[in-house]
Order: structure tokens, then sequence, then C-alpha cells
């Protein structure tokens, strides 16, 4: 084992980005006071992080994994904004005693996934600079940057009356994924289904192809905080109302159910000593495998699929699949009734 704290970090840094492409547009690199790009286009910014014991815990920590999921929560954004990916600025802070392997596999991460979003999109996405720092706790905050051509950027304003709403990859893997690990299941003992699940939360897949064969659409999110709550916030910044339809997510909501009768089988062990079901309430109604499972695909996170909003008579492309309209009104609703727009908000709000 070869702590942080015997190689100092201009050793790190040379070490982990031995594998960094070096693209025409990036100029100066890592090395110098500041990266020297050339954007073509303008310029779009996201930044998001990655906190231990608020984001992840050691007790399924994978280095690797962790590397690919913050890559891709902030690629996700950038490609929602119908932006091309131009590079990454990563900052990390991690303990002195940490293995230098463990950040090797970190970064190894974040490379995978820069490069199958640049497989995908038809380009190359570096890390063009960053920050390493000690302290007691796991931080990673990445700085994404992208381009689009002027006055071509997709908002969460752009929805109209009448457009379909569409999805790209999934929603509610990576929330029956975490579910399946509070409930003490772990990648190394778990059966390939729901083993899958726990991968989307470690490690999030964006289906970034699907972006090219969309077409034009009038407004498009990264569902990262949960769907009724993302498309709450595409209603409002539009105008309008949002309506799903049951029928078209059975295909997301049924390959959850043996994910949510793990959980709910678990919960009830804990409370009562037996498997018999979990009450909303001391005398409430008994919640269902099918009721969890939907709650996942509702209110879950961290998939970072993508919904977006085009002409139901455009031709969505491959990866894209129908889940409901926009209409006239204010609210998200499932067959006309409105749902609360429930997510994950790190401040409870």
């Amino acid at each position: 084992m070869t702590r942080l704290s015997e190689l100092g970090e201009s050793h790190i840094i040379s070490r982990v980005l031995t594998r960094n492409p070096e693209p025409a547009h990036v100029i100066v690199g890592p090395g110098d006071d500041a990266a020297v790009t050339a954007p073509e286009g303008r310029l779009v910014s996201t930044a998001d992080m990655l906190v231990e014991n608020e984001d992840f815990t050691r007790d399924w920590l994978d280095w690797e994994l962790l590397g690919r999921k913050a890559a891709a929560q902030n690629l996700a954004d950038v490609c929602a904004m119908g932006a091309t990916p131009h590079g990454l600025l990563v900052s990390l802070a991690v303990p002195n005693d940490t293995d230098i392997t463990d950040i090797e596999a970190l970064y190894s991460g974040l490379f995978e996934e820069a490069e199958r979003a640049g497989t995908a999109l038809e380009c190359t996405v570096p890390i063009i600079g960053g920050d390493l720092s000690s302290s007691k706790l796991i931080v990673i905050a990445i700085t994404a940057l992208g381009t689009v051509q002027e006055d071509s950027a997709t908002l969460r304003s752009g929805a109209r009356p009448g457009d379909s709403l569409y999805l790209a990859g999934t929603v509610g893997r990576a929330a029956a994924g975490l579910d399946l690990l509070f409930a003490g299941l772990r990648r190394d003992t778990a059966g390939p289904e729901l083993r899958s699940l726990i991968d989307t939360q470690l490690a999030p897949q964006p289906d970034y192809g699907a972006l090219r064969t969309l077409g034009t659409a009038s407004a498009m999110i990264d569902v990262s905080d949960g769907l009724s709550l993302d498309l709450a916030r595409v209603a409002a910044a539009s105008g309008v109302g949002i309506d799903l339809e049951r029928a078209l997510l059975d295909d997301l909501v049924d390959p959850l159910l043996p994910a949510a009768e793990y959980v709910l089988d678990s919960r009830a062990k804990g409370v009562s000593g037996d498997a018999e079901g979990v009450a909303d309430s001391a005398n409430g109604p008994v919640m269902t495998a099918e009721d969890l499972a939907l709650s996942w695909v509702l209110d879950g996170g961290e998939d970072h699929g993508f919904a977006a909003s085009a002409s139901p008579r455009q031709d969505p492309g491959v990866g894209w699949r129908r889940i409901g309209e926009i209409r006239t009104g204010h609210d998200v609703s499932l067959d006309g009734t409105p749902v609360p727009a429930s997510g994950f908000s790190h401040f409870g709000k």
C-alpha cells in the first residue's frame, strides 16, 4: 500500500493523468496555472459534487464506480442542454492515508465514462484541470464544460401544450439500487438482476447516444432528482402542465418488482420479525411491491435519464419512449391525477 502522503501532490497528479487524451481543442492542459481551450460556439458550464456520507458511504465504496458516477452526473447535465462535452475540471479531496491505487481507480472510472460519452457523441472529453487536497472525508467536485451553437441550447422553458413527453434511458433503477444497499444487500452477494440495479446507483449510464437521434426537442432535462420533481421544474419553467400515462410506465415499473419485494421483505423483518408486509402507518394500508416500484420510477433520481418534449409528429428516434404529454396547466399528473413533486433535495425542500 502506498499512501498519498508518501507521494506528494505533483507525483499523484502526473500518475493519475497518464490516460488523459489531448484533443486539438485543448491548447494548455493540466500542469499550468489554468487550462486554455478553444471552444467552438457558446460555452455551457455545470458543476456537481459527491460528498462522503451525503451521497455515498464507505460501506459500499468502489473507487472506479465512484469516478464513473461523478463524470456521468456532470456530463448528463451538459448533454441535457443540447451541448457537446468539451472537458472536465476535477477537484478531489481525500484523506492522507488513501492508497494511490484507489485514486488511480477513481480516475480510471472518470476516463471510462468520458470515453463512453465521447464515443456516443463523436467527441473527445479530456480532463483539462482541477485540484487535489487532503480532507477527512472524500469529496469529488467536477465542473463540466460543453459547447452549443448560438441560440441552440435546449432549455427547460420550451415545452408547449400538445408536445409529447419522451424518455431516453431509465428512471427508478438507481433508487431501487439505493434501497437495496440500505437493506444490506451488496454487489458481491446480489444475483444478476438485483446487482444491475445496485450498479445503476453506483455508476449510472446515461444514454448519450439517444441524444443524436431525437431531432428537435422543445425542452429537455437530466432526470437526476426524481421524475416528478424534475418534470415539475420543466412545467414551472415552461408554464405548462405535464401528464404521465401509467400504462406507458409499465416497462419501467415491472423490472423493479423483484427488488421491491426484497426491500419490503427486509423492512418487514426489521420491524416485526416476519415478512407480512410494511404498513404506511400503525393502522394504514400495506405498501405493495407495485406501490414501491412505482414510487421509485416517479420519485427516484440518479439514473440520469433524459426527459424531453417534442412534437408528436416527430419520430423521436432510437432510444426514446413516449411516457406522457404536455398540456395546459401548471402541475404534473398521472393519468389526470396530480402527483406531488417528490424527489431528492440536499436540504429537504
